[in-house]
């Protein structure tokens, strides 16, 4: 390999800035090669609409990819949960590094947990799952909320709980803690209240397929046990024909005895969005040993949340 600088294909928000930074110094290190940030504007950057309106899949992906077949960029960054479930050929996620928190958490009004919020609070998010969950868990536990659709960068929705126009916000754990936030956090919500989104808190890094230079050595930051929880839930999401905007929370992780991982245990809930009606379902076995053991995996939990009427509450199929 040639000491050139590498292009890395990035969206211009600070938390991508952030985490395609961090990648950055990872590959220069891999790699002896200095890496540079080319960012590119995507349509869900500059799209007002709400995620579910405009499609949700790919609108954060598209530009980046075609960067990358267009030869502008060497390889680029994404939040693995905005990437569409179906692969195109002709590119590799080539790494999916060690996740990060996939918890989602609330930053809310005088430093409150979820559970003291006052009754009628209003929390804002533009995510349907979200939505969904939090709504169910209320409803079961004798809470007043109202979840109120937002959009915007994680400043934009924090300054609504600032500003008291929210009482406050759903984010997720990883962004913040990636922008060096964290400690903005009042509550952690639990993945037994709030499953989060498939592949949220990991990150893919991608290139073409046919660069096998580049391909082997950003394998180097592959994460195994990552790439295999994320596989089965994003192999859940695709056999449930949903996108990234539908009210779909999945969850693999892996159950260790001491320092032996035994097991894996995928979690997944479909909802409508005022909570009203769910399907939640799990299933554990021996963690896969490859790509297509975890592929059946998500898809066998799908099929049992089909049988139980799971699409019907997903509202718009995917097509």
């Amino acid at each position: 390999m040639t000491d050139k600088t590498l292009r890395l294909g990035t969206r211009r928000s600070r938390l991508a800035m952030a985490q395609s930074g961090q990648v950055a110094e990872a590959v220069s290190q891999v790699t002896g090669r200095p890496v540079e940030l080319v960012e590119i504007t995507t349509y869900g950057d500059t799209s007002r609409e709400q995620l579910a309106q405009i499609g949700g899949t790919g609108v954060f992906v598209t530009a980046l990819r075609d960067a990358l077949l267009k030869g502008e960029v060497d390889f680029a960054v994404h939040s693995l949960k905005d990437l569409p479930t179906t692969q195109p050929d002709d590119l590799v996620v080539a790494a999916v590094p060690v996740r990060e928190d996939p918890r989602d958490v609330i930053v809310a009004r005088d430093a409150l947990k979820f559970t003291d919020l006052p009754s009628g609070a209003r929390i804002g998010t533009g995510s349907p799952r979200r939505m969904a969950q939090l709504n169910a868990y209320a409803r079961s536990h004798g809470l007043d909320i109202a979840t109120v659709p937002i959009r915007g960068n994680v400043d934009t929705r924090i300054g609504y709980v600032r500003s008291g126009e929210l009482d406050a916000v759903v984010l997720a754990a990883a962004g913040l803690n990636r922008i060096g936030r964290g400690d903005e956090v009042t509550d952690f919500l639990s993945v037994d209240t709030v499953l989060p989104a498939p592949g949220q808190g990991a990150l893919a890094i991608e290139c073409t397929a046919g660069n096998a230079d580049l391909v082997a050595a950003l394998a180097e930051l592959d994460d195994p046990f990552t790439r295999i929880a994320v596989t089965a839930e994003r192999s859940l999401l695709a056999a449930l024909e949903a996108g990234c905007s539908a009210p779909v929370g999945a969850l693999a992780d892996l159950l260790a005895d001491g320092q032996i991982v035994k097991e894996m245990r995928l979690r997944a809930v479909v909802g409508t969005t005022d909570g009203t009606r769910m399907v939640q379902l799990s299933t554990t076995g021996p963690v896969p040993e490859t790509h297509d053991g975890a592929m059946a995996l998500g898809r066998e939990l799908a099929a049992e949340m089909l049988a139980q009427g799971a699409a019907g509450l997903m509202g718009e199929r995917a097509h």
